[in-house]
């Protein structure tokens, strides 16, 4: 009796699961399909398609950083300032001081780390909550930049640091790894469905699998096709892909993912399980400073230039992916893929009303009003559960 009302919870789990994800993936084709016949076709022309893939990347680093903490309970406000300072901080390097383009990279990479180990360790350490030390943080990163920067746009970047965010992989490259894509999404589905079957856990049916298998290689042959028309994968969106296939594998399929989740989940039973809550904290922290390193790193070098106004409310946007994407603000919920779609909206809007030359202002109320309705969405089905 009582495992048949478990298989039920799971199949009700798993069905809410499925009708959140694929809601969000209905509502972005929804919006590329209005964007399609309000703009006559040009909003998916090959150019805007990649145009739009290269704009989302830092915020899409932003959010696969954010919805770790996010799931962990915890929240960051200063990760649009910390964008910004550290791609000031490369592009001082790297045209005031003449430090060569990839070295200034790394130098910035280990000082948003450490920046985020300072911001975990408030946290973690002295009991300070988040909301505040990342608030404090959101000022004392914007200070600091328009401080070192003396309120002046740095530019023009060397040659090597802008290969980063304006580069093209080959055609020939873009195919091989889209077939390499579609050898892992295969195995992948096939590889989880057996695992599933050797424990015992409710497995979908075979069908299932083999449309959703369809449909995943469908989605690399447009993507990789698209892209390829113009002038290949954008570089920085080949590096969000890299970092959202280690930070999926980490959050599904690690030790440390599952017990960020229990974090969120119930930290006073993490707690009593064992789980090291300061270290892992920290770790968060640390992880989140990196990639806002990375995210300033691509935007820098896509402008060619760094200013003051870099990073200004990209943590909201970042934030706004997140909980687009599923992820709960009350912690324990939350997907990288999530988190990157719901970056995909967010830009989705922004590149679609520009081209429609939208005053600015309804582009905030536009975004505003969607992100009201994801947390309503999210609120409602925890209520029924």
């Amino acid at each position: 009796m009582a495992d048949s009302e478990n298989k039920e919870i799971n199949k009700k789990r798993g069905f809410n699961f499925d009708l959140k994800t694929y809601t969000m993936i209905i509502a972005l084709l929804s919006i590329w399909v209005i964007f399609f016949i309000t703009t006559k076709g040009d909003f998916l022309t090959p150019r805007n398609f990649s145009n739009l893939l290269r704009q989302m990347s830092s915020t899409a680093i932003l959010a696969t950083g954010m919805v770790f903490v996010i799931i962990a309970g915890q929240i960051d406000l200063s990760v649009g300032s910390l964008l910004g300072l550290l791609g000031g901080i490369a592009a001082i390097l790297n045209v005031w001081l003449n430090v060569d383009g990839i070295l200034s990279i790394l130098i910035t990479l280990l000082i948003g780390l450490l920046l985020g180990i300072w911001n975990g360790w408030w946290v973690a350490y002295k009991k300070v909550p988040s909301f505040i030390v990342t608030l404090a943080g959101m000022l004392l990163f914007r200070g600091i930049l328009i401080g070192i920067s003396k309120g002046l746009t740095i530019a023009p970047l060397s040659a090597d640091f802008q290969f980063v965010g304006q580069a093209y992989l080959t055609k020939p490259i873009g195919y091989i790894l889209g077939i390499l894509a579609i050898i892992a999404t295969v195995y992948g589905v096939l590889n989880g469905r057996k695992s599933k079957i050797k424990y015992g856990l409710d497995t979908p049916s075979l069908s299932i699998d083999i449309l959703k298998i369809v449909g995943l290689v469908l989605l690399i042959v447009v993507f990789v096709g698209v892209l390829n028309i113009y002038q290949g994968i954008p570089l920085p969106v080949f590096i969000l892909a890299l970092i959202a296939l280690v930070f999926s594998y980490i959050a599904s399929r690690t030790v440390f993912g599952r017990r960020v989740y229990a974090l969120g989940g119930n930290i006073e039973a993490a707690k009593l399980s064992g789980i090291d809550v300061k270290k892992i904290t920290l770790i968060l922290f640390a992880i989140n400073g990196l990639l806002a390193a990375v995210a300033g790193v691509l935007l820098a070098s896509r402008l060619n230039a760094a200013s003051v106004a870099a990073g200004q409310n990209a943590e909201l946007d970042a934030i706004a992916a997140c909980v687009i994407g599923g992820a709960s603000l009350m912690g324990g919920v939350g997907t990288v893929g999530g988190a990157i779609i719901g970056a995909l909206v967010m830009a989705s809007i922004d590149n679609g009303m520009s081209m429609l030359n939208t005053p600015p202002f309804w582009q905030y109320v536009v975004k505003g009003l969607i992100l009201l309705i994801a947390v309503w969405i999210d609120m409602e089905s925890k209520n029924k559960e």
